[in-house]
């Protein structure tokens, strides 16, 4: 499963690591899209094999614990966790 794209407002590189099953993940990414932010987005528990391990990394990479919903803007910023406050602070 690769990433899906939605499109929308450019604010960079922003990328939502989510589960499918994680009421959490579905509102931020209801939240992203609202505000018409362009983003990727992968369901990390729809993967398998060598893909879900090298997306597990990615993760691990932004956030050790490993919880979702992980959003990582620009490669630089990472907001763990629904916090809309702080999305649309970074994004608005």
């Amino acid at each position: 499963m690769a990433m899906e794209h939605v499109e929308g407002k450019n604010k960079g590189n922003v990328v939502l690591y989510a589960l499918s099953t994680c009421g959490w993940c579905k509102k931020t990414r209801m939240l992203l899209e609202e505000l018409g932010i362009e983003f990727n987005y992968i369901y990390v528990d729809l993967t398998e094999g060598e893909e879900r391990s090298n997306v597990i990394k990615d993760v691990q990479k932004w956030n050790p614990q490993l919880s979702f919903p992980t959003v990582v803007i620009n490669n630089k910023d990472v907001i763990v966790g629904f916090k809309e406050d702080e999305i649309k602070e970074k994004l608005a």
